[in-house]
């Protein structure tokens, strides 16, 4: 059996950003715009008039200040509200390969490795724009890698999935070397028309570089252990799909054909099986929460975070024991964690022992125990 580790990562970050106050107006716009549009409606009482949305509400909501993403423009348009993405030619790097491909590069560099050295490449994300060819085997021809590659979707926990899985097959001799790439186009398929979730995601690309320990070059992370779980709810949902052709009204402009979620309800549901997973799993390894130096959680919410960083920890976290990067980029579904642990990692020492964990649709919680060797 081979110890695997993380020895590099990286992260592709568009360069267009939409602060709350930009978001803010454009959304009050497209309120204002149909609620004039529906306004006999909304007087015989037929309809419901459109409320306005506000930059404090998004901060006391989310503690999300700003989030980057591919374009703009459309979202910021009141008559389209949604991103304006150029169709590519089948002959051009799709645009999830290649956001990866960046990505990629960067955990490359880290680790002192070239393309030619990966034999197996994962991409984990929430979404993908084709069904097929996997965008995986297209990131593996673009990165130069050899072996095989396929594609995953555990929601915004498709990222830890990904790590147990590539780290399986390192233990086991499958693979030498892996990728694992999640890139998340979120603002296409958020509804920035609704003004309870139109604030929540961004888009970014991360990658992460796992191996075997005798292998590894520079610095690098043991992964100590690795725990999934999966419980079914519709609490979190997205149903557009291949069949939407197919069923009546089926390619109509409506609300469940993007992101949906019950909020309230994942918050009471979602948190209780995070923070018992994560303590489960300590246990199970023989680690005190009180030995941890830090936890890189899913970047969906701060009061989310919050709330599990105590129960784990039990107590108040330091800002340095539970980074956040959600403030800058908004809830990046899977990529958010690693993100947190590609941005706040290199300072711990020999031996400090942290928790990457995401969670999200499924719902799924995905969590991996890493130290720093």
């Amino acid at each position: 059996m081979h110890q695997p580790v993380i020895s590099g990562t990286g992260v592709f970050t568009p360069s267009e950003t939409i602060t709350n106050a930009e978001l803010v107006e454009a959304f009050n716009a497209y309120a204002d715009r149909q609620n004039a549009a529906n306004a006999a409606a909304i007087k015989a009482g037929e309809a419901e008039p459109i409320g306005h949305s506000s930059e404090e509400f998004i901060v006391n909501a989310s503690g999300i200040h700003q989030r980057h993403v591919l374009d703009k423009s459309g979202v910021l348009d009141p008559e389209v509200m949604h991103p304006l993405l150029r169709e590519r030619a089948d002959e051009e790097p799709s645009l999830m390969a290649e956001m990866a491909l960046d990505a990629c590069n960067t955990a490359l560099d880290e680790a002192g490795r070239r393309g030619g050295d990966v034999d197996l490449v994962i991409c984990a994300a929430s979404n993908h724009e084709r069904p097929y060819p996997a965008i995986a085997v297209e990131i593996q021809k673009l990165v130069g890698a050899t072996g095989f590659a396929f594609d995953m979707n555990v929601a915004c926990s498709s990222a830890t999935f990904g790590i147990q899985t590539a780290s399986d097959m390192i233990r086991t001799g499958s693979v030498r070397r892996a990728l694992v790439v999640n890139p998340e186009i979120c603002s296409g398929h958020l509804e920035w028309r609704d003004r309870d979730c139109h604030f929540i995601f961004g888009d970014v690309a991360t990658a992460t570089l796992i191996e075997r320990k005798e292998d590894a070059k520079g610095d690098h992370f043991e992964i100590v252990s690795t725990r999934c779980l999966t419980q079914f709810s519709n609490n979190i949902r997205n149903n557009n799909g291949f069949l939407r052709r197919t069923r009546p009204y089926g390619m109509e402009d409506r609300r469940d054909m993007q992101f949906m979620q019950n909020g309230r309800k994942v918050f009471k549901e979602v948190l209780p099986i995070v923070s018992k997973h994560i303590l489960g799993h300590l246990e199970d390894e023989g680690i005190s929460p009180d030995d941890l130096s830090r936890l890189w959680l899913h970047q969906a919410n701060k009061a989310m975070n919050d709330f599990i960083g105590r129960k784990v920890l039990g107590r108040v976290p330091e800002p340095e024991e539970q980074p956040n990067i959600l403030q800058d980029y908004a809830n990046t579904s899977s990529a958010g964690s690693i993100i947190a642990f590609s941005q706040y990692s290199k300072d711990l020492q020999v031996g400090d022992t942290g928790v990457i964990c995401s969670f999200g649709a499924g719902y799924s919680v995905g969590s991996v125990i890493v130290r720093r060797a």
